[in-house]
């Protein structure tokens, strides 16, 4: 509702009313007239200047990947060949025969590991190039966890082995089997000539 002004007859009436009053504060100065407040003129707020916006422009960047360990099949393809490339292709490709077998499928590892050792070094010591080393794929975990488990401990810890000592003086190459000797359930140990002394 519009603020209107006082007639004469309003601010006379006023007046007289003032005059018969009793001060609360008489200390304080008297004004004569009653003073009427101009209107206050609204201010205008300066309206907000929106930044343009990006889709996702306040978005972390995406991590690089992750740093789990790698499976044990790709941390032997990233080894290398070591050994003659045809002769590797031709082990790959199941077409070499291996020389000697030890199957560890269902061994706990306390007793898998100096099985392993005995047979490396006795077979190096006959002289035998290629042997297959049996581990089994392991069984799926049935209770996953917050930690993943790899799946076949002796999948995972016979590559291991065989590149310590005193295996890794003897082996020259370890890669997973092919499909007609165990696929990844097994592994083909190509190992070094025996050293002639004499």
């Amino acid at each position: 509702m519009p603020r209107r002004k006082l007639t004469a007859d309003e601010i006379e009436l006023w007046r007289k009313v003032a005059k018969q009053a009793e001060r609360l504060h008489p200390e304080l100065p008297q004004t004569v007239h009653p003073t009427v407040l101009p209107k206050p003129k609204p201010t205008k707020s300066p309206v907000p200047r929106l930044e343009t916006f990006e889709l996702g422009q306040k978005s972390q960047p995406t991590p690089a990947g992750n740093n789990l360990k790698t499976s044990i099949s790709e941390a032997l393809r990233r080894d290398g060949v070591r050994m003659d490339v045809k002769a590797f292709g031709r082990m790959k490709r199941g077409k070499l025969k291996p020389e000697g077998r030890l199957d560890l499928h269902g061994m706990r590892m306390d007793t898998a590991h100096p099985v392993l050792v005995k047979f490396i070094l006795s077979a190096q010591a006959s002289g035998k190039r290629l042997v297959l080393v049996i581990t089994g794929k392991g069984k799926d975990r049935d209770e996953p966890g917050p930690i993943p488990t790899p799946r076949g401990v002796l999948r995972n810890q016979v590559p291991h082995w065989l590149s310590l000592p005193p295996l890794a003086q003897a082996v020259l190459q370890v890669t997973p089997a092919h499909i007609s000797h165990g696929g990844d359930g097994a592994y083909y140990v190509y190992l070094r000539k025996k050293k002639q002394f004499g």
